[in-house]
């Protein structure tokens, strides 16, 4: 069968590789002068500059006749390269925004390539057991003890969180009513810390649940005494209540006492949810897996390998210890899931995701799996989090620097000794103009902070020395 032109050639089939093959190979080199044009971690100029040379580049999008593969490929490659935040940087430290592994990368172009549609097994055969197999190996890592411990995968923390508390909620419902069959059921009563991510909050308004019970964290941490009075004083109202935990804070990385807050679950009857999108992957370390000690007692766990596992967006989990955690979301559509296709072998995956159509996320983390092992993306995590602590050193040794606090993950917060609030953020900013480097902003009780966090596994000491001398080089005398 002849290939038809580059346009308009498909990527799947026999034939879709010899039409990806030159297409690549355009694609490679406008990453690679989009990135020597950009030659930092964030283009200079800020938002005006950057939206103008989209345009410029760009425009107009939709022409009444096409420029033609190569030309399209090459020119918005290259615009978006050049115009990227590049994570791979050493000095692009802002945010939970990992640099993908190369292998990740293109095992996501054969899922791209093939499309599975993860809605139905017709549409996905090889991808739905492939996403069975590796789901259940990380669920495994979170329940060791589990008999049949399962996970969905997910966009990332937020839909995670948000599935968590719908099993709450759901699970709760029968429990409500047999309490007081002739009353109305009261509604699961959601407790966090201040340090829970806003997608607890979030998901709780999309479900119609109460605003949570949000107890204070001043040293970035939930106390035990504080959650044991605020589920004593829950105890009188006779309804569920689900506490939520965190093992990985987006603001600097804490991780809750999760042994003594799982106690307490226990001790009140209360479900208990972690939100370990960040500091799940401790579990694939021998060095640092301890610190997620008690994770295992928790009812469902939020996992998020796009932060530190290396992974392209999306690639979030929600793992449980079992596959009876998930019967609430069994939906039934005749076209994708029929009973009798069902009862004939044909698995359901309809029931394992808010969404209908999604992609083939499970491969990129399969092959990563495969090809590194636990003891290698072990080996990345721990290099990751030994970064952050050179950090915290050199900032300690520094006469002009405070260190907030020596780091759990890999995130550091620091500033410049005596400046404020304002000149703080401004500080940030015209390093974000500049391009010259990209560093977050937390608030805590004790005011604003610099924020790197450290992402890079490879990024060196010398990086690191430098990323100082530019906030220093910013600030005032």
């Amino acid at each position: 069968m002849p290939v038809p032109p580059a346009g308009t050639a498909l990527a799947g089939g026999t034939n879709g590789p010899r039409a990806l093959r030159p297409l690549l190979d355009t694609v490679l080199d406008a990453l690679t002068t989009g990135a020597e044009h950009r030659a930092g971690p964030l283009p200079h100029g800020g938002p005006a500059t950057v939206t103008r040379a989209v345009h410029d580049a760009c425009h107009p999008l939709l022409p009444d006749h096409g420029t033609g593969p190569h030309t399209a490929l090459r020119t918005l490659v290259h615009t978006l390269a050049a115009g990227a935040a590049d994570p791979a940087d050493p000095h692009c430290a802002a945010h939970l925004h990992c640099p993908p592994l190369a292998l990740a990368a293109a095992a996501d172009l054969a899922a791209c390539a093939l499309n599975p549609s993860m809605d139905s097994w017709d549409q996905a055969p090889a991808a739905s057991a492939l996403e069975t197999l590796t789901s259940r190996a990380l669920a495994a890592l979170v329940y060791p003890r589990a008999t049949d411990p399962d996970a969905l995968i997910t966009t990332g923390g937020t839909e995670s969180n948000q599935l968590a508390l719908l099993l709450a909620r759901e699970a709760a419902a029968p429990a409500a009513t047999a309490t007081d069959p002739h009353g109305p059921a009261r509604p699961l009563q959601i407790v966090c810390g201040a340090n829970a991510h806003h997608s607890i909050h979030r998901s709780a308004w999309l479900l119609g649940l109460p605003e949570p019970v949000t107890l204070p964290t001043p040293d970035g941490v939930l106390t035990p005494d504080t959650v044991h009075t605020a589920l004593a004083a829950l105890a009188g109202r006779s309804g569920p209540v689900l506490l939520t935990a965190t093992a990985g804070t987006t603001d600097s990385g804490a991780i809750d006492p999760l042994p003594a807050l799982a106690d307490l679950a226990d001790h009140h009857g209360a479900r208990f949810h972690v939100d370990a999108a960040y500091g799940g992957a401790l579990l694939f370390s021998d060095t640092h897996r301890a610190a997620l000690d008690g994770l295992a007692r928790a009812h469902t766990v939020t996992l998020d390998l796009h932060k530190l596992g290396w992974q392209p967006v999306a690639a979030g989990l929600l793992a449980v210890p079992g596959p009876a955690t998930l019967t609430p979301l069994a939906h039934q559509a005749d076209y994708l899931n029929a009973d009798d296709d069902t009862e004939a072998g044909l698995p359901d995956l309809l029931s394992r995701s808010l969404r209908t159509t999604r992609r083939p996320d499970i491969l990129k983390i399969a092959v990563t799996l495969k090809a590194l092992g636990r003891h290698g993306l072990g080996e990345l995590v721990d290099r990751t989090l030994a970064a952050a602590q050179t950090l915290a050193d050199l900032i300690e040794a520094h006469p002009r620097y405070e260190l907030h606090s020596r780091p759990r993950l890999s995130t550091v917060l620091f500033r410049p000794t005596g400046t404020d609030d304002r000149t703080l953020a401004t500080i940030r900013r015209t390093l974000l103009t500049d391009g010259r480097a990209v560093l977050g902003r937390a608030t805590t009780p004790t005011g604003l902070w610099l924020k790197a966090t450290l992402l890079n596994p490879h990024t060196q000491p010398g990086d690191l020395t430098t990323l100082l001398k530019l906030v220093e080089g910013h600030t005032p005398r």
